[in-house]
């Protein structure tokens, strides 16, 4: 049997133990209108006329990018956002998009493969291809964009592990 002490002392460490979890991960970086579709890009794009000027704010990783005269075009593979509207690219894609970035935008601050957060709003769409397979791209006019780094993915991250086995360590 435990005593009273020990009771009391388990009640308290496990929700100040999760409270402290929570305080680790980062803020969202960007705020959600009462107006921010959830609607994911693959259902945009089934029905962009039902989305038009609609706030988004979605991620995903970088495809591809076009510089034009006067904008530029970033081409995601979309993602699901956490929390902190991180992509979360071990889950499955949610559609292709591409956003408009006002200007140019240099193509190395935005490689291909790297992970990217944007806000705007919908601005209709556009018909292209994917490989051979013809697609139809939201497009979303860029008021904000983020793209993290190996670093702000993990921040946040639980670095506890379990698990039985051997280590060694090396100084």
């Amino acid at each position: 049997m435990r005593s009273r002490p020990a009771s009391l002392l388990i009640r308290l460490a496990v929700p100040a133990a999760v409270l402290m979890l929570a305080a680790c991960a980062p803020a969202p970086i960007y705020k959600a209108g009462a107006a921010t579709v959830t609607a994911a890009p693959f259902q945009v794009a089934q029905s962009p006329e039902k989305f038009s000027s609609s706030e988004v704010i979605w991620g995903g990783r970088i495809v591809q990018v076009k510089v034009f005269a006067d904008h530029s075009e970033i081409e995601l593979l979309a993602y699901p956002l956490d929390a902190s509207q991180r992509p979360k690219a071990n889950d499955s894609g949610n559609g292709r998009f591409i956003a408009v970035m006002p200007g140019y935008v240099e193509p190395l601050d935005y490689p291909a493969g790297a992970l990217m957060t944007v806000n705007g709003k919908l601005n209709g769409s556009r018909a292209g291809k994917v490989g051979e397979a013809d697609y139809v791209f939201p497009l979303v006019s860029v008021a904000q964009s983020h793209v993290w780094t190996a670093e702000e993915m993990n921040k946040g991250r639980n670095n506890v592990h379990f698990g039985v086995g051997l280590g060694v360590g090396i100084r």
